[in-house]
């Protein structure tokens, strides 16, 4: 008797140790952690201060002409974050005497995905300029001015450009 409990005992045991139970574990690719953090690092992209942007409210550049110029002296332009999602601009192309034609071309950039592109622009053209402008954008972002500047008088046409720097609109 003693012989058919340890057979039943000894099966018993074999029966329980070789068993499966299900489990449920969680499949891991690196690949996956690989592009969740390209995707955290695109977000952040516009967040990061590089030498392009400031941590001002505003930014302004003035470009005198290289050349020893007749018509025009030089080009400005400003920009000036005024609440969360509204922005002025100003720009002027100045000459040194009255020219038959000045120009001055705005082109607001935006920062996106780490780079700046235009968002809008506005060409201008008269015999003096000087524009301002206020501007409602997107909130979140870096904000800049690009200016292109010139004057033309008999025949003769001499231009320069100017640049801010980019500032946080948010």
């Amino acid at each position: 008797m003693w012989k058919k409990i340890l057979g039943i005992g000894l099966a018993i045991a074999v029966s329980l140790s070789t068993s499966t139970a299900p489990v449920l574990a969680e499949t891991l690719n690196i690949m996956d952690d690989v592009a969740n953090r390209e995707v955290i690092n695109d977000e952040n992209d516009d967040d990061e201060i590089t030498d392009e942007e400031t941590t001002e409210e505003w930014s302004e550049d003035t470009s005198y002409n290289m050349m020893r110029s007749n018509n025009l002296s030089y080009g400005n332009m400003k920009i000036q974050k005024l609440s969360s999602r509204k922005i002025a601009i100003n720009g002027m192309t100045q000459c040194h005497r009255k020219c038959a034609k000045v120009y001055l071309y705005i082109y607001l950039e935006r920062k996106v995905n780490g780079s700046y592109g235009t968002y809008k622009y506005w060409k201008f053209d008269a015999s003096n300029l000087t524009k301002e402008m206020t501007v409602i954008v997107p909130s979140g972002t870096y904000y800049r001015v690009r200016g292109y500047h010139a004057a033309s008088n008999g025949g003769v046409k001499e231009s320069t450009s100017t640049l801010t720097s980019g500032i946080k609109v948010s």
